[in-house]
């Protein structure tokens, strides 16, 4: 049998790729951490993780516990629920920045109807900036959205970290004489914001060829080769690729995609637990395998 609370903590280092993020997302010691994981392995008989100083990877055992791991934690929970007679009710305002539409959110959201059928659910898709600002005026419940390096206030729950990189059509030339060309959503984005500073910085020049508020629009105005964008390297849409590093383009850094709650108590705040416990222990899911 596996225990919960050493899947759990599995799903969390494999969402994370850090010992020390997972800890911080569960709230335990980095040494619980590391004893739950030792213990799971000694469970499966095989690693599940490769580690040294600098990184921390799944390996195939680990990739297919992932789906394993996740249908055991639902399974227990549908049953925990079952057997207390907990139903959740009540209206619940989800937030989600859109780079996770085109990713497997919607089928974390069915599931997660289709389990709390009594829990009214309102999706609203928007900026990440815009997000937050409506959750810190009461306006939603829940926000799953980009985080700037360092922006941590102390409620956010990681989902995981990852790398901005400059994108663009394949072929794309960037000329070290012009402006660099950007497609960049409208303020308060905070990959404009990363984008302009790295920019400004670095002493480049840069002209706006395009501004969106939709990552559709943005993606379709750099396949056309209107310009470059500063993406998640984790999030790569279809048709677009990195810069290549001869475009001298200077580095912008990374960011965190992170669960914040909101002030609500009571059954909302029973339903937002619920929704971000399925979106944690689905995490791995929102975005594509490297």
């Amino acid at each position: 049998m596996y225990e919960p609370a050493q899947l759990r903590t599995f799903l969390a280092v494999a969402q994370t790729l850090g010992f020390t993020r997972a800890a911080r997302r569960l709230g335990l010691r980095q040494s619980t951490v590391s004893q739950h994981v030792r213990r799971l392995e000694e469970a499966v008989g095989r690693p599940l993780f490769t580690r040294d100083t600098h990184r921390v990877e799944l390996t195939e055992d680990g990739q297919a516990m992932l789906g394993f791991a996740r249908t055991i934690l639902q399974a227990h929970e549908r049953a925990a629920a079952f057997f207390t007679g907990t139903r959740l009710r009540g209206r619940l305002r989800f937030g989600a920045s859109e780079d996770f539409v085109a990713t497997r959110l919607p089928e974390i959201l069915e599931a997660f109807r289709r389990a709390h059928p009594e829990v009214d659910l309102e999706l609203t898709v928007e900026l990440s900036g815009t997000l937050q600002a409506r959750l810190a005026a009461g306006r939603l419940d829940l926000v799953l959205a980009k985080r700037g390096g360092g922006a941590d206030d102390g409620g956010d729950v990681l989902v995981w970290s990852d790398a901005l990189v400059w994108i663009g059509a394949p072929g794309l030339r960037v000329d070290p004489d012009r402006p660099v060309p950007l497609i960049v959503y409208p303020a308060p984005g905070i990959t404009r914001a990363r984008a302009l500073a790295a920019l400004e910085a670095a002493g480049r020049s840069w002209r706006i060829a395009c501004t969106s508020s939709s990552l559709s629009a943005n993606v379709a105005a750099a396949r056309a080769g209107l310009g470059v964008m500063a993406h998640a390297r984790g999030l790569l849409p279809p048709g677009l690729a990195p810069v290549p590093a001869r475009a001298g383009l200077p580095e912008l850094g990374g960011v965190d995609f992170v669960l914040r709650r909101g002030r609500g108590a009571g059954p909302v705040r029973e339903a937002v637990d619920a929704l971000a416990e399925a979106i944690l222990e689905s995490g791995d899911r929102l975005r594509p395998a490297p």
